[in-house]
């Protein structure tokens, strides 16, 4: 009988001893993994020095965020599904061809839809931007966007200088475009 108890006392001991183990081992992993995504899930604040990328547009053109030094830049992540999106679009495309010459250059980066669907939409929409679509969204994530539309004003000098989240009207666009342009 004492044997028995002092065979029980020992398996509930391994059992306690493996789960603390185990809870441990977790918690370990998962600090780990935190630290090396820590880069990965910073978050951009205004004053950041915009991160470079390269997507291709529409039109086969290499687009290079660093291409536009000396130029403020309104970056713009959207979805063909967004209405927020669809409703802004328009007035963006004014603001592109009023400010293009003036040193503020517009990009519109699709969150990995099809050509199809980016070009069918650009086409109704009658817009004149350049349209790059972030296909396996890696510039999605080092820019940490959510929600759609998401727009950064980028100055001459590649800082982030507003982050916009949610739909923006005509006037919001031409005074955000004016606050980048190069003096």
């Amino acid at each position: 009988m004492e044997g028995n108890k002092l065979a029980q006392s020992k398996k509930r001991r391994f059992y306690m001893r493996t789960i603390i183990l185990a809870v441990l081992v977790v918690a370990i992993v998962f600090t780990v993994y935190s630290n090396l995504n820590k880069e990965k899930n910073a978050v951009l604040q205004v004053g950041d020095k915009a991160p470079d990328f390269v997507l291709v547009d529409m039109d086969g053109t290499e687009r290079r965020l660093s291409d536009y030094k000396g130029q403020g830049v309104f970056l713009n992540f959207w979805g063909t599904w967004c209405k927020p999106c669809a409703k802004e679009m328009p007035a963006m495309d004014n603001q592109y061809v009023e400010f293009t010459n003036n040193g503020v250059q517009t990009l519109a980066i699709n969150i990995g839809e099809s050509d199809l669907k980016v070009n069918s939409f650009s086409n109704r929409y009658g817009l004149t931007f350049p349209i790059a679509i972030d296909r396996n969204k890696s510039v999605m994530e080092s820019y940490n966007i959510d929600p759609l539309p998401t727009t950064f004003l980028i100055n001459p000098e590649g800082k982030i200088e507003k982050i916009i989240k949610g739909e923006m009207t005509e006037e919001d666009i031409a005074n955000f475009m004016d606050q980048i342009k190069p003096s």
